[in-house]
């Protein structure tokens, strides 16, 4: 039978990390679950439920600065910096929907944990960009803290920055404090319809490079688009879309400055601010491949590289992909079923490199198949040595990311 422990406060997590080290039972670290099924089965039979560990400490809307627990939902946290007209600005998706489960289960600890981003990554970072500081308790069951509530300079070890993407496998974040950005009056959303994938990704990439100042750029295949049921919105083609933000006469000055930039030679549609938001939302979630149980990969690859590695992996697995951060995220459902890992990661390195992760699959073919990208040999190593000093019993999440670790 499964334990599972659910802390009530920084004490008894570090008692129950201690316990587990002493009595050499591994524990699988969770929050509300939302993202239990990204990764691989975690070699433990206790859980350790730090749901808990929730509520905000400090906000100070004034100077930018919100400081939560771990086990805070990201709903929450979005509503209440909201309500001052701020944002976390690196937009943390929702793995909830995609994995089959209801939005709005995510926690600060998960956002942390996975790095969350979103489509505006491309302008503001990830999540690990945005910590000024947090509090964790490591695999040894000491608590230590690390940054602070202003950005500065590190020495040494940049902590929040190694936890991030660590999926729970070094330390787990109790605090976390964040710088908050305004959030824009208004957006619109440039609408290109009718482009190929190696004509929207150019489109993109001259789009990012323009003084526009766009925040987001995508492309959705008219089979990816016409799964998209947004009131305003019509998936019935290609759809290459760019986000604008700011003030309502900047948004208008910049679409035009778009047009200019396409000229006759390329339409361009406008998407006002709910239709965009409603978009925009869904390509953050990867709304198009929720539902089902197909295998759903997220590559990462230079931005131009995208088309051209769709087209070649297309031609040995039936599959349906769009595109983020113009072009350099590649989102894939394929449809037949199978994981099809050696044949993307095959198509990775012929691309030119980029990292691959197997995002929804069942359990069995993820205890398998590595689902995050393979480490070289020296990147590996020092994974192991991070480990080794963080969590030298390895009862942290073992498993979670490689098999043995």
């Amino acid at each position: 039978m499964t334990d599972t422990f659910k802390p009530r406060d920084e004490k008894d997590l570090v008692e129950a990390v201690r316990w587990a080290i002493s009595e050499d039972h591994p524990l699988e670290v969770v929050g509300q679950g939302s993202k239990r099924d990204l990764g691989r089965p975690v070699q433990a039979g206790h859980v350790l439920d730090l749901s808990g560990l929730s509520g905000v400490v400090s906000y100070e809307p004034a100077e930018l600065v919100l400081t939560v627990r771990a086990g805070t939902p990201i709903a929450e946290v979005e509503s209440l910096v909201e309500d001052s007209g701020q944002e976390l600005a690196f937009e943390p998706m929702d793995y909830g929907p995609l994995l089959g489960h209801e939005p709005g289960r995510g926690t600060i600890g998960g956002v942390v944990g996975a790095n969350l981003s979103g489509p505006k990554r491309l302008k503001h970072g990830a999540a690990r960009d945005h910590i000024l500081g947090l509090q964790a308790v490591s695999g040894r069951g000491e608590m230590f803290k690390a940054g602070g509530k202003v950005v500065k300079n590190v020495t040494g070890y940049d902590l929040p920055r190694a936890l991030c993407g660590s999926w729970g496998t070094l330390a787990l974040a109790t605090e976390v404090t964040f710088k908050v950005l305004p959030r824009a009056e208004t957006e619109a959303t440039v609408l290109l319809p009718g482009l190929s994938d190696a004509e929207a990704v150019r489109s993109l990439t001259r789009a990012m490079g323009s003084s526009a100042e766009v925040s987001a750029a995508a492309h959705l295949p008219r089979a990816v688009a016409e799964r998209l049921e947004i009131e305003g919105f019509d998936g019935s083609k290609d759809a290459t879309i760019l986000r604008l933000e700011g003030f309502g006469p900047s948004v208008d000055y910049r679409f035009d400055t778009l047009g200019k930039l396409f000229g006759g030679g390329i339409a361009t549609e406008r998407l006002d601010a709910g239709v965009s938001r409603a978009l925009w939302r869904a390509v953050r979630d990867c709304l198009p491949f929720a539902g089902g149980d197909t295998p759903v990969w997220r590559v990462s690859l230079a931005p131009t590289a995208g088309p051209a590695f769709v087209a070649d992996l297309s031609r040995v697995v039936a599959l349906d992909a769009f595109y983020d951060w113009s072009g350099g995220l590649v989102w894939l459902r394929l449809k037949d079923g199978e994981p099809q890992a050696e044949a993307v990661r095959e198509a990775v390195r012929r691309a030119g490199g980029g990292h691959a992760t197997l995002v929804r699959a069942s359990q069995a073919v993820r205890a398998g198949v590595p689902v995050f990208e393979p480490q070289p040999k020296p990147l590996g190593e020092l994974s192991r040595r991070l480990k080794a000093q963080f969590d030298p019993s390895g009862i942290l999440n073992p498993g979670r990311m490689a098999s043995g670790v």
